[in-house]
């Protein structure tokens, strides 16, 4: 008789892969950004953020329209799908931003807004995860819900690799560690909306 684990209750998750092309464009135009005074004064995002982190940029909406849109709408579509058994009409992003976070930096336990969230790795420090101890946690994000208990797990950890892509709904609450050794972690953010007869659960 095989045993079958079930995974009833809690938030879910995706995870996939960005194109390494996609990759390449949106540090490029990071590189872009950073590299300009008034574009990096322009697009700052941080004052809308709780990041304790070296710059937060909200990418350009044309830029995003043009490169980022698509693959989004795509997967996210196919993540409600998978979950819900529903298909999204309407997948909007709310926002896009991008985080830089050096040696020491850190971004708090918070949540989102919006419908579905998610994080994308772009550049990732050599050995960042190094640490004295056996487990580390450096530069790894933590995904948390609910309470420690018996068969039952209240954390999530993610040790990030280049390209990887994590689709979560936006209440999920979630903190990027600190790292000790040189280099830049860069990662991505963003919100987006789906239907409300969808997302919303309860109607009145």
């Amino acid at each position: 008789m095989s045993l079958k684990i079930l995974s009833p209750f809690g938030p879910k998750m995706a995870k996939l892969s960005l194109p390494k092309s996609l990759v390449v464009k949106i540090n490029q135009e990071v590189d872009k950004i950073i590299t300009s005074n008034i574009l990096s004064k322009k697009y700052n995002y941080s004052k809308k953020l709780a990041g304790e982190v070296e710059q937060e940029i909200e990418l350009p909406n044309l830029f995003v329209n043009k490169f980022i849109k698509k693959f989004f709408e795509i997967n996210i579509k196919s993540f409600v799908k998978d979950v819900t058994g529903k298909t999204a009409k309407q997948v909007k992003l709310k926002n896009f931003w991008v985080v830089r976070q050096f040696a020491n930096d850190y971004n708090p336990i918070h949540f989102h807004d919006g419908d579905i969230s998610g994080v994308g790795y772009l550049k990732l420090p050599k050995n960042f995860s190094k640490s004295k101890k056996k487990y580390s946690t450096n530069g790894s994000i933590d995904f948390v819900h609910g309470s420690r208990m018996f068969l039952n797990k209240s954390i999530l950890n993610h040790k990030p690799k280049v390209g990887d892509l994590l689709f979560f709904p936006n209440y999920l609450m979630h903190t990027a560690y600190p790292f000790s050794v040189e280099g830049e972690r860069r990662s991505f953010s963003f919100n987006a909306e789906i239907d409300k007869s969808i997302s919303k659960i309860f109607h009145g």
